[in-house]
């Protein structure tokens, strides 16, 4: 856990209602029922009840019907449906919102050794690089880059979704094998390009990408 998670944690209480002030924060317009604002932050729901209650009391969100497609699950198999109920969204003309954002949506998971540790166990990383949300670039092509040999799909799907509960947001990224990657370097691939010629910060570099 890094230092900034602590200190917020601390701030506000408890790390649920961190996470889910900040789904709402990246996804101002965006109205959620219960269940979602549980699933995407991975909070139990009797603590979201709880959270969104004290949330709304407090003038940030605020309650109104809502009708969306929402996806559930029929065992492993996903299935889009349209419902209906009393969703939560956040209050755009709440006094402190300004301020809340930029403590809580500037302050995103660290892009330090703390990032690097979430992909353990997903194979043999040789190279990691965090850039877009994590540096506050809204322009950068992806998230986060993870060069490695014996990449596990599932595991950094796994490692991800973990991120974005915490965060709030979804994330993007992309995977390489070393030799997929160093090969596309070596041709000037177009998406590896834009990745390292725009602002990042490399948190692991085994293969002498980055100058030294």
């Amino acid at each position: 856990m890094s230092y900034t998670m602590d200190a917020l944690d601390a701030i506000f209480g408890n790390r649920a209602k961190v996470k889910i002030l900040r789904l709402f924060l990246f996804n101002p317009e965006t109205a959620f029922f219960l269940r979602e604002v549980s699933r995407r932050t991975r909070v139990s729901p009797n603590t979201v009840r709880k959270e969104l209650s004290n949330l709304t009391e407090a003038g940030i969100l605020k309650k109104r019907p809502i009708v969306k497609n929402v996806e559930t699950f029929r065992g492993k198999k996903a299935v889009v449906k349209k419902a209906r109920g009393e969703g939560y969204v956040l209050y755009g003309k709440f006094a402190y919102l300004e301020p809340l954002k930029n403590l809580l949506v500037i302050s995103s998971v660290s892009a330090d050794e703390s990032l690097v540790r979430r992909f353990a166990g997903v194979g043999r990383l040789k190279f990691v690089l965090a850039a877009g949300i994590f540096i506050q670039n809204w322009d950068s092509r992806v998230d986060i880059l993870i060069v490695g040999d014996g990449l596990s799909l599932r595991k950094i799907e796994t490692a991800i979704r973990g991120i974005e509960a915490d965060i709030g947001k979804e994330i993007t990224y992309s995977a390489f094998e070393t030799q997929d990657f160093e090969y596309r370097l070596g041709i000037h691939d177009r998406l590896v390009r834009d990745i390292l010629d725009y602002p990042h910060v490399t948190l692991l570099d085994r293969l002498g990408v980055e100058p030294r």
